[in-house]
């Protein structure tokens, strides 16, 4: 594998992302409510995300709620979605308004709602009271979000005793309140063509920001700088920005896992860990490297990068259809646990064999996460990670016990997950000081494909040999 070219001489790309045909929203929408009359009907509502005060009179920048996103491809804040089971979509949305499109920006509105988002209907936000309690009226249930919506219980409780009011001429309330969220976290966990576009691409951004920070990076340089040249990338190339809180973390900080990038001094002789990603159409890249700051791994640095690699290798060759999710974590944690012996992080004399320590759980002192996620809209995306149409089986906890639960899901083509296992030394005196401080984590954004799986991110090198390249200007 060459490495990658320079980052500032390539192509930008296609731009910011381009807009989905609403029949694509259309179709996920009768999606689920095939699902809704699959589990006896019913109306679905779902708010968007609100706005959000940052201080004063400030808004932190506005972002869409995934769910509410996935189903209609509308990205204003004051909107809700009201669907039966029966495949009818309403949409309630801000009116157009010249005076507050002068301040905020320019409005869709309901007249141009149907059309645009391919919507049955659409109502100004303001008949949001009066128009659920009709749309409520005798059907057997209501749908909605349990949790990420402050007040949405009571809300939707307050459309119910409108309803119950009509009860003397004849009108029924529903009899259930069912939790919307699982029957949409279902199909959000299977990416349709479109989806895998755009996270293909956000994987490329986000391979080419981490490109951009290796070869700037050099000692003396802080934290925040090399941040800054990865939001500097994900924006040049289309991206709206970062989509989480990128991790810059030099020599010892490594070994915080949610550390964000600070105003350390990056010293020759650390390595930095780099966990960022872009978010590209609403969509989101996860890209972890380790790498040394003065463009070359020490024996150390490079023997336990060497171990969390192959943990990595383990970990993809298991992600493939008809494997169990788990299946690739505990690859990960056998190759691990290897290395720790290995090297002697964890004595053979004290721990046994690579099975012994994975039975104690002896090696989450040096690793102590899972090895990946679902990967989407979110971060963290939805999905299931259990298989809840399996019985209960006897399984490792993870924390050197046993537990009976649901077993773990089954990969199947069209997910996407994120691979990173990664080691984190803290020193302690049975510790070789050479090991100190090393925190190391790789990660990438696999698509489950027919065959296996498909990298999203490998546009940046893992290889030690070609990270120094790369940093070398090679």
């Amino acid at each position: 594998m060459q490495p990658p070219a320079d980052p500032t001489s390539v192509d930008r790309g296609p731009g910011p992302a381009p807009a989905a045909d609403p029949a694509l929203y259309r179709a996920r929408r009768e999606h689920l409510c095939a699902a809704l009359r699959a589990a006896g009907g019913g109306v679905a509502v779902l708010p968007t995300a609100p706005e959000r005060t940052r201080n004063a009179d400030s808004e932190h920048p506005y972002r869409h709620d995934s769910a509410f996103y996935h189903l209609t491809g509308f990205n204003e804040p004051g909107a809700w979605l009201v669907l039966d089971a029966g495949g009818r979509s309403l949409l309630l949305c801000r009116p157009k308004d010249e005076e507050r499109e002068i301040w905020d920006g320019l409005r869709l509105g309901p007249g141009a709602a149907p059309a645009a988002l391919g919507i049955d209907e659409a109502l100004p936000l303001a008949a949001l009271g009066e128009v659920l309690p009709q749309r409520l009226a005798n059907q057997p249930a209501v749908w909605f979000p349990f949790i990420g919506f402050e007040g949405l219980s009571a809300q939707v409780g307050g459309w119910l005793e409108a309803v119950r009011a009509r009860g003397r001429s004849g009108v029924q309330a529903p009899g259930q309140q069912r939790d919307l969220l699982p029957l949409i976290d279902g199909l959000r966990l299977f990416k349709d063509g479109h989806e895998v576009a755009l996270m293909r691409r956000a994987g490329e951004i986000g391979a080419a920001a981490h490109v951009r920070a290796m070869r700037a990076c050099r000692p003396g340089l802080r934290e925040y700088e090399l941040e800054a040249e990865l939001l500097h990338e994900f924006r040049r190339r289309g991206a709206t920005g970062p989509a989480y809180t990128s991790i810059v973390a030099a020599g010892r900080n490594a070994c915080i896992l949610h550390y964000q990038a600070g105003d350390t001094e990056l010293r020759d002789g650390d390595l930095c860990l780099i966990d960022a990603g872009c978010e590209y159409g609403s969509y989101a890249s996860d890209i972890t490297r380790s790498f040394p700051v003065g463009g070359r791994f020490s024996g150390p640095q490079r023997a336990l990068y060497e171990v969390v690699l192959a943990a990595q290798e383990a970990a993809i060759a298991l992600t493939r259809p008809g494997v169990r999710k788990i299946d690739s974590h505990w690859a990960a944690v056998r190759t691990l646990s290897e290395g720790l012996l290995d090297l002697g992080l964890l004595p053979r004399a004290i721990h046994g064999n690579a099975e012994d320590v994975m039975a104690s759980a002896a090696y989450r002192r040096f690793y102590m996460h899972g090895t990946g996620h679902w990967l989407g809209l979110d971060v963290h995306d939805a999905g299931e990670y259990l298989a809840l149409d399996e019985d209960p089986v006897d399984q490792p906890d993870g924390l050197g016990g046993r537990v009976v639960k649901k077993p773990s899901r089954r990969l199947q083509p069209g997910m996407v997950v994120t691979v990173e296992p990664g080691l984190y030394v803290r020193p302690t005196p049975d510790v070789d000081e050479r090991w100190w401080h090393l925190g190391i984590r790789i990660e990438d954004d696999a698509l489950v494909t027919p065959e296996g799986c498909e990298l999203l991110s490998r546009g940046v090198p893992v290889d030690p040999d070609e990270i120094e390249a790369l940093m070398r200007g090679g």
